[in-house]
């Protein structure tokens, strides 16, 4: 059983979570039917965690093995729920569209004596010239956008006005036109305005991302030297040596310290792969080297705009899918091939220090983890360092790959929040974690704005996608979570 002081913490959690629960649904009721599919889809993504923190209150333990069952059983109920809020937002717009027709006839004949309102007064302290206003203008038309208003923003406009067609296929018709008309000197972008209501922001395009210079390539270089050090450095730490008092131990460092490097590339990679597919450019990784894990991954900018939130989640997680994939299978195969006279001797409280890895090891060693040492393989070791600097870009902040993962599918307004949450979060824990001070000074200073919009802004991930995010947020957890004693006795670990 865990300590009797945690049950309380526990049970706040659980009511915090059924406290927004409620809150949502009050908040979802005027809404109808949509309103409520939408908070059943916050329920579903919750329950989970719901089910886990009550049980664990409760005394009652679930394995790795259940708590996946979980979260493969709540995605499948939130696809299936996306299913059916799409089925009801169509129903929903065809009724929409038919009044709006309706209510259009009935006063087509009593408003046409009327002029529209004078605009020239906006259109005077618009940065757009008006020539090139006017063929922004002729974009537009009652099959794809009909704007009704121009506002100025920025160094371009704003139109409001009605979407009449499925966001992603108007925002490639009027890319389309506007290039046609004015080449590459505009970028369009589909988002929604802040009551809701989709918008078209048109923007000049010397306002795109800019392209990394040859002073921050010299900086990006740098730090890929230092984070080579650093692997090796953590790597002799390791092996009970400090490389850089006794560099003549280089060789005996060197295989560890280039599996560490490998989940690093294997990361950049699964990012560069998926931003060729959608052509966009990425700026040159900008390593964080770090002693203790060998680095805590990297800083990687977009140098060109998003076509969309799909494009944004796709590159996002393929890196830490990459980088994932590579640690985790290190990690199995290290420890299918430990055995007693394996390099490293590690105490078996050391495996208490993730819910995941603990979880693995107690099924691939069985017994031999109730022994005070237990014999491990190197890659186990290197395995480890790769899911937690994973885990650690994560977490759903800023600019790192959890707060786009957040951003991509659940919006902007969300991703803040998350955030804002995750610094809080970071700020307690570092009050006994040095770790998490760190983190929340690199989120705070370097990492916390979120990622600009995307071109086509509307259009949310499919349910699938959403549904990776889900279980790529829930292994980030089950990653940096240690195991309660309780736990970790029930397992027989410790």
């Amino acid at each position: 059983m865990f300590a009797s002081s945690e049950t309380p913490i526990i049970g706040a959690i659980v009511l915090v979570a059924f406290g927004i629960l409620g809150w949502g649904f009050y908040r979802a009721r005027p809404f109808g039917k949509l309103g409520i599919l939408a908070w059943l889809q916050s329920v579903v993504l919750m329950s989970p965690w719901l089910l886990f923190f009550g049980l664990f209150a409760a005394g009652i333990y679930l394995n790795i093995v259940g708590i996946l069952l979980l979260v493969v059983a709540s995605a499948g109920l939130y696809i299936y729920l996306g299913k059916q809020l799409r089925a009801a937002g169509q129903d929903a717009i065809l009724k929409q569209r038919a009044t709006e027709r309706l209510a259009a006839n009935s006063s087509a004949e009593g408003n046409a004596a009327q002029q529209p309102v004078s605009t020239e007064l906006k259109i005077e302290v618009l940065s757009i010239p008006e020539a090139d206003l006017s063929a922004i203008k002729g974009i537009f038309g009652v099959d794809t956008f009909f704007a009704t208003e121009t506002i100025a923003y920025q160094e371009g406009a704003i139109f409001k006005g009605n979407l009449r067609g499925e966001p992603q296929e108007v925002h490639n018709r009027l890319s389309a036109s506007l290039q046609q008309r004015l080449g590459e000197q505009y970028r369009l972008f589909l988002v929604e305005n802040t009551d809701g209501k989709p918008v078209v922001i048109v923007l000049p395009s010397r306002n795109d991302p800019r392209p990394t210079t040859a002073a921050q390539k010299a900086f990006a270089g740098i730090l890929l030297i230092a984070t080579l050090a650093t692997c090796l450095e953590t790597a002799g730490l390791l092996l009970n040596f400090d490389l850089f008092t006794t560099p003549a131990r280089f060789t005996q460092a060197l295989p560890i310290g280039i599996g560490i490097f490998v989940v690093l590339i294997a990361h950049e990679i699964g990012h560069w792969v998926l931003a060729r597919r959608y052509q966009v450019r990425l700026s040159w990784p900008f390593f964080l080297p770090a002693v203790q894990i060998g680095s805590f991954g990297s800083i990687t900018r977009f140098e060109s705009l998003l076509p969309n939130r799909t494009a944004l989640f796709d590159i996002t997680l393929a890196g830490p899918a990459a980088g994932g994939i590579v640690s985790l299978t290190m990690l199995i195969v290290g420890l299918l091939l430990s055995h007693p006279g394996s390099l490293f001797q590690l105490p078996n409280q050391f495996f208490q220090g993730s819910i995941l890895v603990g979880s693995l090891a107690r099924v691939v060693l069985g017994s031999a983890l109730q022994s005070p040492v237990v014999n491990v393989h190197p890659l186990v070791i290197i395995g480890w360092l790769g899911l937690v600097i994973t885990a650690l870009n994560l977490m759903p902040a800023g600019q790192l790959d959890g707060g786009r993962i957040v951003q991509a599918i659940y919006g902007r307004k969300t991703a803040g929040r998350a955030t804002f949450a995750t610094l809080i979060l970071l700020a307690v824990i570092s009050l006994g974690n040095t770790l998490a001070m760190y983190w929340a000074i690199v989120i705070l200073f370097l990492q916390r704005d979120l990622e600009r919009p995307s071109l086509n802004e509307i259009t949310e991930p499919d349910d699938a996608r959403a549904a990776l995010g889900l279980l790529a947020l829930f292994l980030m957890i089950a990653t940096l979570l240690p195991l309660t004693p309780g736990l970790a006795g029930r397992l027989g670990i410790g």
